[in-house]
């Protein structure tokens, strides 16, 4: 596939995955299973809908998997596996909005693992504007603390959810950029149905939905914010940057509310809006700061590899 120089095809493609995404939280509410259930069948449905591309295309490419890399995906698996957990549960507590807002703050956690791990520093401009970012996480949730405690719960797993997701993403992007996307997908998100699996026998947790009609719900959940929105994120990563992605992952909120709006009449409190608009503003900003570029590969067979 050539590179579409100066076509809107990455960006649309970014918009339709923000609004598949977007739709997630929306049918976690939706389910009336427990958080662990609907996460472990959404990553099961994942998992079985994407093994014919996999055995068919991407199979023989495990042979080229070092023992470092079946870690990584391993340990990978088993962070986005308590991220779907903890920002399921926190569904049960607090709002869509605050949830999905809070939970889409992982850009600000990345600043310090990034640092931890790469040594990479941000600057001064960077850092402030992660400071708005996190003054409105902070304002939503006094927010919620207003009115419920359970609610200040509930932020508190979203964020957890949130050190979770970039964790996930520390330890797999390295294996990322040396495999296919389907293989590397396929792993992790094997993993993850596996911790997910674990987690619910443990607890004893019953695998059986609560009403049949959650059956649906695990199913798009499978194939609209997971396949489709996940998918159509790492596709624009071949022309566009990380950073234009993430600010367009950031607008996620925006669709959750509106959807969480119409279907449940939730409503936003003053608290809300305004910690919403700093969290977006403040990252809008960093984003505008940087220059758009598009992701270099460490070699030509890395190169080779992604590409197959």
């Amino acid at each position: 596939m050539g590179r579409p120089e100066g076509k809107l095809y990455p960006y649309i493609a970014l918009c339709i995955g923000v609004l598949a995404v977007s739709t997630s939280a929306i049918f976690v509410v939706l389910s009336s299973s427990p958080a662990p259930v609907t996460a472990f069948y959404r990553l099961f449905f994942s998992v079985l809908l994407l093994l014919p591309y996999f055995l068919k295309h991407s199979l023989p490419e495990l042979r080229t998997f070092s023992r470092r890399d079946w870690l990584y995906s391993a340990v990978a698996g088993v962070f986005l596996a308590f991220h779907f957990v903890l920002w399921f549960q926190s569904l049960q507590y607090t709002s869509v909005a605050s949830s999905v807002v809070l939970v889409t703050l992982q850009p600000l956690f990345a600043f310090a693992g990034t640092y931890l791990f790469f040594k990479e520093v941000v600057s001064w401009k960077e850092a402030a504007c992660a400071g708005f970012a996190i003054i409105g996480s902070v304002i939503i949730s006094w927010g919620d603390f207003t009115v419920s405690g359970l609610a200040l719960w509930g932020d508190f797993l979203a964020l957890a959810a949130c050190a979770m997701i970039t964790a996930y993403l520390l330890f797999g992007q390295e294996v990322r950029k040396r495999h296919s996307l389907t293989a590397y997908t396929f792993i992790v998100y094997s993993f993850c149905a596996m911790t997910i699996l674990l987690y619910c026998l443990f607890t004893n947790i019953p695998l059986v939905p609560v009403s049949a009609g959650d059956w649906k719900w695990f199913l798009l959940l499978a194939l609209i914010p997971t396949l489709l929105g996940h998918s159509l994120f790492n596709w624009a990563l071949e022309w566009i940057s990380t950073n234009t992605v993430s600010v367009f992952i950031l607008f996620e909120p925006v669709g959750a509310i509106i959807l969480a709006y119409y279907l449940f009449g939730e409503t936003l409190s003053i608290a809300q809006t305004a910690g919403s608009l700093l969290i977006i503003s403040g990252i809008l900003f960093f984003a505008a700061g940087k220059r758009n570029q598009k992701v270099p590969l460490r070699d030509e067979s890395a190169k080779k590899i992604i590409q197959g």
